[in-house]
């Protein structure tokens, strides 16, 4: 073969080559990096995480081949959260999906340009997260939920369970911003139900096992636990804590019950997470967080473990029982 026909010959398969490259490069899919700031621990996530992976999956997106998941968790040590966040916009995360308000709030100094997809945050707008929820503005928006308006049902549903309830002790997180307002909506029930508020703090471990003590001096009768990543973490703790002080214990999410408090009465969090799936796909897709509306929760749950009951001798009331959303035996 002459050089004429090899040049020939070469730059034919080059042509043909050439539409190869490019349809390959045009079919390989951009990968998505979506960074997870959470305010608690890995553990007492997982179940939540799990829930916004199978959101987005159902989306099309699968971790390893279109998205990265970024995850980050403060441990309940919330003064960790800026350095997390500062972390996510230099590993330039297209979205960062931030649960409840003091990681929202972190990751909003941290970038003003990347999106923040909010979960579990009960005001947005009173904790100055969006400026509305029909337009939140700015980079954020995302799901509230409804702790603030639930917590006064939190003591009626306990009355009804413990008919003869006189004390009862809120466990408070001193470093939680949002303590101080749903321990207010829990006293304006105090005289309605005839029943005393004692508020105990804690935010480390040693704290929760003090205040246990503190509740045998005061002989409460039933224990309310505050939404708060730090007790999340600490959910399973401060249900044995309780069962061996014989306390029926009030919740905010049916993860604490299923690892063995007695009831809880608020939304859904596996569901608000799976939701949270939408934004980000909505944002991947090229919309503005600040033109999307915050979507607020349809459904409350009240959740009865009649294992615990069991375990601290407490019969419930079967009108209770037929009240709940899931009875666990």
């Amino acid at each position: 073969m002459n050089n004429r026909r090899k040049l020939v010959v070469a730059l034919g398969a080059g042509a043909l080559a050439a539409p190869l490259v490019c349809f390959a490069q045009q079919q390989r899919p951009k990968v998505a990096r979506i960074g997870l700031l959470e305010a608690g621990s890995a553990s007492s996530v997982a179940s939540l995480r799990e829930a916004l992976i199978a959101g987005l999956r159902e989306l099309g997106y699968v971790e390893g081949r279109n998205i990265v998941i970024e995850h980050r968790w403060a441990e309940g040590k919330y003064e960790r959260l800026p350095g997390l966040a500062a972390e996510m916009v230099q590993m330039k995360v297209d979205v960062i999906v931030a649960a409840t308000p003091p990681a929202v709030q972190a990751a909003q100094h941290a970038t003003a340009s990347i999106p923040i997809v909010m979960v579990r945050v009960a005001d947005p707008v009173g904790a100055a997260l969006v400026a509305s929820l029909s337009r939140p503005g700015r980079n954020t928006t995302g799901l509230s939920n409804m702790n603030a308006e639930v917590m006064g049902k939190h003591l009626e549903l306990l009355r009804v369970a413990v008919p003869k309830l006189s004390r009862v002790t809120v466990l408070m997180n001193p470093t939680n911003p949002n303590h101080l307002e749903f321990l207010k909506r829990i006293q304006v029930t105090e005289k309605t139900n005839s029943v005393k508020i004692s508020p105990a703090q804690a935010s480390t471990a040693s704290q929760v096992e003090t205040a246990f003590g503190a509740m045998k001096q005061e002989r409460a009768g039933a224990l309310i636990v505050l939404p708060d990543p730090f007790f999340l973490a600490q959910g399973r703790r401060i249900a044995e804590f309780a069962v061996q002080h014989r306390l029926p214990t009030m919740f905010w999410g049916r993860e604490l019950v299923e690892s063995g408090g007695l009831m809880s009465y608020g939304q859904n969090l596996a569901e608000h997470y799976h939701r949270a799936a939408t934004y980000v796909d909505k944002i991947l897709k090229g919309a503005k967080p600040g033109d999307l509306p915050v979507e607020q929760p349809t459904k409350i749950e009240l959740v009865i473990n009649l294992k615990t009951a069991k375990a601290i001798g407490l019969t419930i009331p079967q009108d209770l029982l037929f009240r709940a959303d899931k009875v666990i035996e």
